[in-house]
């Protein structure tokens, strides 16, 4: 993949702390005479904010200049979302949610109206990722640059670019607010009701048509593929300045394995090999996961797991929905050991198991 890197320093998130300090103090001296030393320190201080203002405003242009050509706009038959630059082979890397069922896609690159057109490499909805291919690369395309998910901290600068409502080539701007969030799709709202783990949250506005675009650093890396907004329940619609990126770090791996094998066979997913449905209580309130079918030689089937177990719990972790028996399994790991509480029976059980992968 081309890598390249920025040779102009970017301001760190020091110069956005200096510049509200800065404009504190040019704002807040009172009256003073022409001759008194503190308009000379006011004066002095305005100076430094105007700096390190256009220092921030050079360092968001550099990296909008950086990126944005490697963000693109994919069009399915009925959907529209984003996509990434992964290579100069022309694969792109974008949401599952965006290709849905279909193979062959319309893609503008920024800066240009021709539609390119994709072919579908592989899709794999339980991480919400996807990725696409060129038929005829345009000479001159740039692959976007990713960086290491493990460097991402709470109160980074982050810019989402993508194409929010149809609108290309748009950038939002933010900060991480928090990582290692596991957050489970709405599977009728478009998204595919995966559980994915370890997500970056973002105050940087996400809207549909953003899904499969790219935040960014100030370092011009994607540190980030932005898939899904939250849901604000009481007001019905997307929780404004709360949003989820997939990681860097899983992107790669799973965009690595679709390009060279056409599918994924290491997901680092943990599974439990089982069909199940959420069961209600007396009261109607959500009380476990019902067993529907054991795949034949899997956790569940080594564990002596089978149809009509209704689970309970899984190692310390309260199970009462599908939804919490995926986020519990989404904590964890392929090959780890843990139990599996259940009832058969009216009677409850406890059993040892060494989850597999999905």
């Amino acid at each position: 993949m081309d890598v390249r890197r920025a040779t102009t320093s970017r301001p760190s998130v020091a110069a956005a702390v200096l510049l509200s300090a800065a404009l504190l103090l040019a704002g807040c001296s009172g009256p003073s005479s022409p001759r008194d030393p503190r308009d000379a320190t006011s004066q002095a201080a305005a100076r430094r904010a105007r700096g390190a203002a256009e220092a921030l405003q050079d360092g968001f242009l550099l990296v909008i200049r950086d990126v944005l050509p490697s963000v693109v706009q994919i069009r399915a038959r009925r959907d529209l979302g984003s996509g990434v630059v992964y290579d100069d082979q022309g694969h792109i890397v974008t949401n599952a949610h965006v290709v849905g069922s279909e193979k062959t896609f319309r893609v503008t690159t920024a800066g240009s109206e021709r539609e390119l057109t994709a072919r579908l490499v592989a899709s794999y909805p339980p991480q919400d990722l996807a990725v696409v291919r060129l038929d005829d690369p345009p000479d001159g395309l740039r692959p976007a640059r990713f960086g290491g998910s493990s460097k991402v901290r709470v109160g980074q600068i982050v810019l989402a670019m993508g194409s929010p409502l149809g609108l290309s080539s748009s950038v939002t701007q933010g900060i991480v607010s928090a990582t290692g969030r596991t957050v489970t799709e709405g599977g009728d709202d478009g998204g595919t009701g995966a559980t994915i783990a370890n997500m970056v949250q973002t105050s940087a506005a996400i809207n549909p048509g953003n899904s499969g675009g790219a935040l960014v650093d100030l370092d011009s890396r994607v540190v980030g593929i932005p898939t899904l907004a939250a849901v604000d329940p009481g007001a019905g619609g997307a929780a404004p300045g709360i949003g989820f990126a997939i990681p860097a770090s899983t992107v790669r791996k799973i965009t690595d394995q679709i390009i060279e094998k056409g599918r994924v066979t290491d997901s680092g997913r943990a599974a439990l090999g089982i069909t199940g449905r959420t069961v209600v209580d007396a009261d109607l309130e959500p009380a476990g996961v019902a067993v529907v079918a054991v795949r034949p030689g899997g956790a569940a089937d080594k564990a002596g797991l089978r149809p009509g177990d209704v689970i309970t719990r899984l190692g310390d972790k309260d199970i009462t929905t599908i939804a919490s028996l995926s986020e519990a399994l989404a904590a964890d790991e392929p090959g780890q050991r843990t139990s599996v509480t259940f009832t058969r029976d009216g009677d409850e059980k406890k059993v040892k198991v060494k989850l597999g992968e999905q």
